[in-house]
C-alpha cells in the first residue's frame, strides 16, 4: 500500500471566480469541490495522491484537465452526463454567486464504474478520504456506505468528511476517522445545540457508532478530537482570516496525509488543525506551504477538555 491516498470525489465542479485585486479585474479557472480541495492539501504535505471522479461533458473535459495540470494523479469514469460548476464573483470582497449548475445524477452504470475504480484505487493505498458531493442530487449516499465498508473491511484507513445522510451512511462502516462541522450536526438534527455540553454528547454518540475517531470542527472555536476513550479540545494559533471556506477540508486531508506515513492520531490531529488554520489565511481553498504548516504544527495545543 506504500504511503498512497485515495481520495474519492465522485463528482468535482468546475468553479469560475472574478476578482478584483486594485484596478486589474482577474477571471480565475479552476477545478473545485471538497475533495479536490483535500488531495491539493495532501499533495502539497508530500503525500502521493489519486483523485477518483466521474466527468462529463464539456465541463468535465475542462476538469480534467485543470485537476492533471494541479499536479494530481486522475482516474476518472467518463459519465453520461454533464459535470457540474459555478461562477462567482468577488469583486466586493464577498463572494455573490452569479449562475450554477449541479450536475445531471450520476447513472447507474456511471455508479457501478465508479465503485470499481475507486475500490481498486482505494486497495492500492494506505488511507482513503470520502468527500462529499457540492449537492446531494447528484449521488446517492448509499454508494458511500458500500465503498467505506468494502475498503475498511480490507484494512485501508478510511478518512470520512461527510454530513447528513452521507454521514448517516458511513458510521457505522468501521471507518478510521469521521470529521463533521457543528453546523452540520446542527442541521441534520445530530446535536442539540451549538453548546459544548451538546456537541460532546453528539460527538460520543457517533464515536459509538463504530468511528476509531471523531473529529468536530466548530468555525472559530477549538475543535473536539474523540479518540481512545478521550475528549480532546484542539487549539490553533491565531491567525487573520481572509477565506474561511476550506479550513475543514484541509484539515481532514492533513490527518489523511500523516496517517497515511504511519504517523499517530495525536499527530495527524495536529497537522490537520495546522493546515486548516493556514488554509484561512489564503484565497485558494486546499492550499498551503508544507513549511508554513510544519511551523504552526508545535503550536497546536491538545487540552483534555474536564467533565
Amino acid at each position: 500500500m506504500g504511503e498512497s491516498v485515495l481520495v474519492f470525489a465522485p463528482v468535482p465542479v468546475l468553479t469560475v471566480t472574478v476578482e478584483q485585486q486594485v484596478e486589474a479585474v482577474e477571471l480565475h479557472l479552476h477545478p473545485g469541490g471538497q475533495g479536490v480541495w483535500q488531495a491539493r492539501m495532501i499533495s502539497a504535505l508530500g503525500s502521493p495522491v489519486t483523485l477518483c471522479a466521474a466527468l462529463g461533458g464539456e465541463t468535465g473535459e475542462a476538469l480534467s484537465k485543470l485537476i492533471e495540470d494541479q499536479g494530481l494523479t486522475l482516474r476518472a469514469v467518463r459519465r453520461s452526463g454533464e459535470s457540474g460548476w459555478y461562477v462567482h464573483d468577488r469583486r466586493q470582497g464577498q463572494r455573490r454567486e452569479i449562475a450554477a449548475a449541479p450536475g445531471a445524477p450520476l447513472a447507474r452504470h456511471d455508479l457501478d464504474e465508479l465503485h470499481n475504480l475507486a475500490l481498486a484505487e482505494g486497495l492500492k493505498s494506505a488511507v482513503a478520504v470520502l468527500s462529499g458531493p457540492a449537492d446531494p442530487s447528484v449521488v446517492a449516499a448509499d454508494v458511500y456506505r458500500r465503498l467505506a465498508m468494502d475498503l475498511a473491511g480490507n484494512g485501508v484507513r478510511v478518512v470520512a468528511d461527510l454530513s447528513g445522510t452521507y454521514l448517516d451512511a458511513v458510521a457505522g462502516a468501521g471507518v478510521a476517522v469521521l470529521k463533521v462541522s457543528h453546523e452540520e450536526l446542527l442541521d441534520h438534527g445530530r446535536a442539540a445545540s451549538a453548546s459544548l455540553e451538546d456537541l460532546v454528547e453528539a460527538g460520543r454518540r457517533l464515536k459509538g457508532e463504530g468511528a476509531e475517531v471523531v473529529l468536530v470542527s466548530r468555525a472559530e472555536e477549538p475543535a473536539l478530537a474523540f479518540f481512545d476513550d478521550r475528549v480532546m479540545l484542539v487549539r490553533v494559533p491565531p491567525l487573520q482570516v481572509v477565506e474561511h471556506r476550506g479550513a475543514g477540508d484541509s484539515m481532514s486531508a492533513g490527518v489523511a496525509a500523516v496517517l497515511a506515513r504511519g504517523g499517530t492520531i495525536e499527530e495527524a490531529i495536529r497537522t490537520g488543525a495546522a493546515a486548516g488554520a493556514l488554509n484561512v489565511t489564503r484565497h485558494g481553498l486546499g492550499t498551503g506551504r508544507a513549511e508554513a504548516i510544519a511551523e504552526l504544527i508545535p503550536r497546536v495545543e491538545l487540552e483534555p477538555l474536564r467533565s
